[in-house]
């Protein structure tokens, strides 16, 4: 008996070892295979794809994943990418990646930077670059996909691994779920992902428990009017005065008809009218874009927004006939929810590996990512998307000195530290894993 406790505390600190030691040998390779990721980057940076037609980054990648032993499902949703490896009894563990490049003309001066030309949906010529990072997301992706496969022997389970298209467009989840994401595959029991992040130092990880990303709504306003002299004003009803108390008039849906403490925007972001200075047009149209976090709130926004077109309409005296039109797009993105309690054990195990220093929590951001749909789909899935920092910590301490404004995402001249997002995101993503589907 007096030994026991003894063996006790042998056996926690053999169990203690063989995990640091699993983490270190997970660090060692990922950087062993770094170049070899990097070469993969460079590639997917330099010839990127618009939404919906990420044809061959899917095949690069669906090439790489058949190598290592998964078994490769393609066109699923588009051209998204299923990618399994059942090794056993346990859970299911879904990996996503997105894959698509925004309408944006690169100007990094990198030298591999993307010269490609692309004619959007809309039907709109223009150069393509990934200014939201997700040529990292990919890269990462593999990354992790090369060490959970090389060690198959360390975890038990199944790996599903997703290469996502359209995430910019906010449908890319949605087309693959309707293609039976989940009914023609394993339904995962965990889902992970990572975007890399222009408001954090290379390397570092961000998360946030509950909601961390935002459902976003792109709505249109067409007023109308009756058109005139500009002389003559009395004689029409001026859609430009009309709209201009409708843009003020929506200020008031956050600042009074919302609880303070439940976070939502509402921006015009354009206002259209007119031709000519001495005509008084007979249309004016607004765009807006709208964020907020609960579905609730999201529909209360909607409706008021719709009340308040219509009312001030009645009150400027615009016939019923000429009312104005609120219409919205369907390819709205939904609020992305991680689950508290699996948020919080993930970011533990990444703070034991990288240092409390590199792991830390922040708040929910106004931006949209679909990754949310996943958890939607099934709310007992538990669900964490994770933020990997990419500013290059000279650049990010020399802002923090001086105040100067950094890229954000979307931004031609955003250039993340690749090597850092995509080792952190890579070592991240299998330790996580490891975690989950530990034997």
């Amino acid at each position: 008996m007096t030994f026991r406790p003894a063996l006790l505390s042998f056996a926690l600190c053999s169990a203690l070892f063989g995990a640091q030691a699993q983490a270190n040998s997970v660090t060692d390779a990922i950087n062993k295979d770094l170049p070899s990721l990097m070469k993969v980057y460079k590639d997917l940076h330099q010839y990127p794809e618009l939404s919906g037609q990420e044809v061959n980054s899917a095949a690069k990648l669906a090439k790489e994943a058949r190598k290592l032993g998964f078994d490769v499902t393609e066109k699923v949703g588009g051209t998204g990418v299923v990618a399994l490896m059942k090794n056993g009894p346990g859970p299911v563990v879904m990996i996503r990646a997105d894959m698509d490049g925004l309408p944006v003309i690169e100007q990094t001066g990198l030298d591999f930077a993307s010269k490609v030309i692309a004619t959007t949906e809309e039907g709109m010529e223009t150069g393509v670059m990934h200014a939201c990072g997700h040529d990292t997301h990919m890269t990462g992706w593999l990354g992790a996909a090369r060490q959970l496969a090389a060690r198959k022997n360390e975890w038990s389970g199944t790996l599903m691994m997703i290469l996502q298209p359209a995430e910019e467009r906010g449908r890319g989840a949605r087309d693959m779920l309707n293609d039976g994401l989940f009914k023609r595959f394993p339904k995962p029991d965990y889902a992970l992902a990572f975007h890399n992040s222009s408001a954090a130092p290379a390397g570092e990880i961000g998360y946030t428990a509950g909601y961390t990303l935002a459902n976003v709504d792109s709505i249109n306003i067409v007023v109308h009017g009756v058109g005139g002299h500009g002389a003559y004003p009395q004689s029409t009803k001026d859609p430009i005065v009309l709209a201009s108390r409708i843009v003020s008039t929506l200020q008031t849906l956050v600042s009074r008809e919302l609880d303070p403490q439940d976070p939502a925007v509402v921006t015009v972001g354009s206002f259209q009218a007119g031709s000519k200075h001495n005509i008084i047009s007979d249309k004016a149209t607004l765009l807006l874009t709208v964020r907020s976090y609960s579905d609730a709130t999201r529909q209360q926004i909607i409706d008021g927004i719709t009340r308040i077109a219509k009312g001030e309409a009645i009150a400027a005296g615009i016939p019923e006939d000429l009312m104005p039109e609120v219409t919205y797009k369907k390819e709205y993105t939904p609020s992305t929810w991680n689950d508290p309690d699996f948020t919080r054990q993930m970011a533990g195990v990444f703070a034991e590996h990288f240092g409390a220093d590199r792991v830390k929590e922040g708040k929910p951001s106004m931006a949209g990512e679909d990754f949310g749909r996943y958890y939607r789909a099934d709310n007992s899935i538990k669900s964490m998307i994770f933020w990997v920092g990419g500013v290059p910590q000279e650049i990010w301490d020399e802002a923090q000195k001086n105040g100067s404004k950094l890229p954000s995402l979307h931004s031609p001249f955003w250039a993340p530290q690749a090597d850092k997002v995509v080792a952190t995101g890579a070592e991240a993503l299998t330790l996580a894993t490891l975690k989950l589907l530990k034997k």
